[in-house]
């Protein structure tokens, strides 16, 4: 590239501030990338309960399409199927929280959510009595991120 002595020189560094501060002045959001990491991690739990259910289906001779008449296998679809009405719940509670409190933050509740989805899935998979702690942790942490999410929100309303 050929300058003319009408083209200023810039440092690297000087180009890079520039395009920080013009990125933030157009809007544009910041990175979640800890917040994306266990959305990631929650879709992969999410898809290991998918293929839970199949291997059931086979080891317990169920099926397609029905859902019972095996209680073992009932069980392993429960998981499966708790797991999927949690998500619509989970999610967007994750994704709130991040933007509006914190990405780290949001992301150790998202853990420790996946965390209560596992235990729910070894206790369920035993017995149904035994589901309750796994069950326990994850909706807390659910609740923590969508009350926090809605607290910011309406915070940020009332101070704007």
């Amino acid at each position: 590239m050929v300058r003319s002595a009408a083209t200023p020189r810039v440092s690297n560094h000087a180009a890079i501030e520039f395009e920080t501060a013009l990125t933030r002045s157009m809007g544009t959001p910041e990175m979640y990338h800890f917040t994306a990491l266990v959305t990631c991690l929650a879709i992969l739990f999410y898809f290991f309960t998918s293929i839970a259910v199949s291997k059931a289906r086979a080891k317990f001779g169920v099926k397609v399409p029905a859902t019972s008449g095996n209680p073992d296998f009932e069980r392993v679809f429960r998981v499966q199927m708790n797991t999927l009405e949690w998500m619509p719940i989970f999610l967007p509670s994750l994704w709130l929280f991040a933007i509006y409190i914190s990405d780290p933050g949001a992301a150790v509740l998202g853990l420790v959510w996946i965390a209560g989805r596992i235990l729910y899935l070894i206790g369920y998979s035993e017995a149904a009595a035994k589901r309750g702690r796994g069950f326990g942790i994850q909706a807390a942490a659910a609740t923590i991120l969508w009350v926090g999410a809605l607290g910011a929100i309406v915070w940020r309303l009332a101070h704007a």
